[in-house]
């Protein structure tokens, strides 16, 4: 009579589970409501981690959000902040502090877009881009950048004193008509990243950026609601789809691991090619 598999010890063993590389440490995304923000906060409590889900203005997704988390087993709260705002980010450092006890990671995601020809461009549109964008990132980065030195390494959590992670976009290496604030924010971002990473890698803290193409999310729903559009928006894409958050939020997960641990500095651009500049391909 043949025996089965698990007669002769070879029964197929469970599937591999993805090893928890955030086991243990303390993250803070901003702006993790929604979007690519969400996508990077669950992507970490399913590596292990802790989370902060800052949000602005919508309360009841950043607690969906929250939920999910706790399911995978971590601890989670929803936080409310103007990440523009000196004292708001303040008290919510503050009070992760109280909760979490530290922080390892901190994400600077938020951001917003304030369109318009230049020439029609407002000083309320162009400071309310900067002030989240690029203002708000410095804000959050002190924070934690104060915590990560008075802490120091913590070896059985990570190699590294503290990970930053700024949120850019491909729009700090491509100019970007009609969006002059959104650009100069980003082009911001990665300069500020670039110093902030050079001065404090000798106290073992990595400060790296993230930068996307098109990403399927509400800020940028006319670039890929209809047929059409999305049509158009490939012509920018050699790989020829358009991103989804959790392609970014992969890489997130990637960048604040120890895995990464030699990449300090560096720009990762998750676009599909975008910035290849594929309308050369026929040599302009």
């Amino acid at each position: 009579m043949a025996l089965s598999p698990a007669a002769h010890g070879n029964a197929q063993p469970p599937p591999r589970r993805a090893p928890k590389v955030l086991a243990g440490q303390k993250a803070l995304v901003t702006g993790a409501s929604s979007g690519i923000g969400r996508a990077i906060a669950l992507a970490f409590g399913q590596a292990g981690a802790d989370v902060v889900v800052n949000y602005v203005a919508n309360a009841r997704q950043a607690e969906e959000v929250v939920e999910e988390i706790r399911r995978c087993g971590r601890k989670a709260y929803a936080h409310q902040a103007d990440v523009s705002q000196e004292d708001d980010v303040g008290e919510m450092f503050r009070r992760m502090m109280a909760e979490f006890g530290t922080i390892d990671i901190l994400v600077n995601n938020a951001g917003l877009q304030r369109d318009a020809p230049f020439h029609e461009m407002t000083l309320s549109q162009w400071n309310a881009v900067i002030g989240v964008n690029l203002t708000g990132q410095f804000l959050c980065a002190r924070e934690a950048i104060g915590e990560f030195l008075r802490r120091g390494v913590a070896p059985s959590v990570s190699v590294a004193a503290g990970k930053i992670i700024c949120m850019s976009s491909v729009h700090q290496e491509i100019p970007w008509a009609g969006h002059p604030n959104y650009a100069a924010s980003k082009g911001g971002v990665m300069m500020m990243m670039r110093s902030l990473a050079q001065e404090v890698a000798p106290h073992r803290i990595r400060v790296n950026g993230i930068a996307p193409g098109a990403i399927r999310t509400a800020i940028n729903t006319a670039a890929w609601e209809t047929q059409e559009a999305y049509q158009k928006l490939l012509t920018l894409i050699p790989y020829q789809r358009i991103g989804q958050p959790e392609d970014v939020a992969r890489a997130a997960v990637w960048l604040a691991s120890d895995d990464s641990d030699y990449v300090v500095g560096a720009t990762l651009f998750i676009d599909g090619g975008m910035t290849l500049y594929p309308g050369f391909t026929t040599a302009g």
